[in-house]
């Protein structure tokens, strides 16, 4: 009879959410293999060790948060406003396989005392920035309007979950249609 094993994915993502929920610190396998249901024993027939574990979940998190976006966006095809609006679209719903904007913040402030999770963010942040310059770059001529449109929507991708504020006639949702009505003039 075959022992029935945990999957390696649900290792992941059982990681990325406690990441998510409570910090690089409370990615512990003993914490992973009590909300998985399982013995901890199964995590070695996968893992060799924590950090392994740790790398594949930034592996996850880069391919789920970059890579399978910039594909998503690109697999439909159109022209570089119709993508950008599919960008916005995609980043916007949080639909990742495993991971969403949380997740990203909870990189980011890893990232902030492990420098091997900076060089990994810092990477990711200019895939995501140089996919926009390409998108931006085929509708405006000058590289500095590039550069803005570019910084301004990776700032407000991420400080409009920041910040809770009012926008007294409009809600959220629609300052957020301005903003990229704006951007992909």
């Amino acid at each position: 009879m075959a022992v029935a094993r945990t999957p390696r994915g649900s290792w992941i993502a059982a990681g990325l959410q406690a990441l998510t929920a409570g910090g690089v610190e409370a990615v512990r396998i003993e914490l992973l293999a009590q909300a998985l249901g399982v013995t901890r024993g199964g995590f070695y027939w996968h893992f060799a060790d924590r950090q392994a574990l740790l790398e594949e979940m930034l592996d996850a998190w880069e391919g789920d948060a970059t890579t399978a976006v910039i594909e998503k966006v690109e697999a439909a095809g159109g022209d570089a406003r119709t993508r950008l609006q599919r960008l916005f679209t995609v980043a916007a719903s949080g639909d990742g396989l495993l991971t969403d904007i949380f997740t990203d913040f909870a990189v980011r402030d890893w990232s902030r005392r492990d420098p091997a999770v900076a060089e990994r963010l810092r990477r990711v942040d200019n895939r995501r920035m140089d996919y926009m310059r390409e998108l931006f770059g085929e509708f405006c001529t000058d590289p500095d309007d590039v550069e803005v449109r570019c910084t301004l929507c990776f700032t407000v991708w991420i400080g409009n979950r920041l910040l809770d504020v009012d926008h007294g006639e409009r809600s959220p949702a629609e300052v957020m249609e301005l903003i990229q009505r704006r951007l992909l003039q």
